[in-house]
């Protein structure tokens, strides 16, 4: 057997055991739905097992411009919490009124009726579809984004808020927060990371956000809970974090941590 058959030999062997024990989650999945007309796709990590046994489902949306293999490198959630499915959509074209107001880039709809509720609508195709093929556990449904990723998450939780146990926006700024306290949003668990130092989405604008959630989550004082980490205990189950760096707009590189460890602490 010359070396690079024993290479080839070894490598399957190896693929084969990492099925069988199930941990098959570092190996994305490119997956299609066809919404209406519009093909959309998404990368999705899950280990074998969760076809047979209850597993979390994590949704990531990426930033204005991104796409989903950069926002599978950069929140590397799947690696943090190989149990979950872990969905990385693609967003399409979209104006971005603080950016990209010609729609060159791809995004995610900023408010109810945007071109059609066309992300929502991908959102429950890409969910409905999940439960078909695993064993989705309903009361452990994530949503977070980066940008005008965490703002769609603050779109999810206005439109589709009951299918969630907790949310988690980055650098994301809710005018439906601030507008319109108590409107639509129902209390829920959420952790809002915020750069001190970002030139795009307004700190200020992040602050009005965050004092929003503690009033609408009716939370009390703070108490550490962990680096750059503050917890809001809640009179309603809701708990509040604020993950607030001296950062600029870019996602901190210690933000998926905290926000896997705040996903597994909270179930509906």
């Amino acid at each position: 057997m010359t070396r690079y058959m024993m290479f080839r030999h070894i490598a399957f062997v190896f693929l084969l055991v990492t099925i069988s024990s199930g941990r098959a989650a570092d190996v994305p999945v490119r997956r299609e739905w066809t919404v209406g007309v519009v093909v959309r796709e998404a990368l999705v990590y899950a280990q074998t097992k969760a076809k047979t046994e209850a597993a979390p489902v994590v949704f990531a949306f990426h930033g204005h411009g991104g796409n989903m293999n950069s926002a599978a490198r950069t929140y590397g959630y799947h690696e943090r919490w190989p149990e979950a499915i872990v969905v990385y959509p693609q967003g399409l074209k979209t104006p971005g009124p603080l950016t990209d107001p010609e729609g060159k880039k791809t995004g995610w709809q900023h408010a109810l009726g945007n071109q059609g509720d066309r992300d929502l609508k991908f959102f429950d195709a890409m969910l409905e579809s999940l439960k078909k093929d695993y064993r989705v556990d309903d009361k452990r449904l994530y949503a977070t984004g980066h940008s005008n990723g965490g703002g769609f998450t603050y779109l999810l939780w206005e439109a589709r808020g009951e299918k969630f146990a907790a949310f988690a926006p980055s650098a994301a700024a809710s005018p439906k927060l601030l507008v319109s306290l108590f409107a639509s949003l129902k209390p829920k668990p959420v952790i809002h990371v915020a750069g001190e130092n970002d030139p795009l989405v307004k700190f200020m604008w992040q602050k009005q956000t965050i004092d929003a959630l503690l009033k609408l989550n009716q939370c009390g004082d703070g108490q550490p809970w962990g680096q750059f980490c503050t917890l809001y205990p809640s009179k309603v189950g809701a708990p509040v974090v604020t993950f607030i760096h001296p950062g600029n707009h870019k996602f901190h590189e210690d933000a998926p941590a905290a926000i896997v460890k705040f996903f597994k602490e909270h179930t509906k």
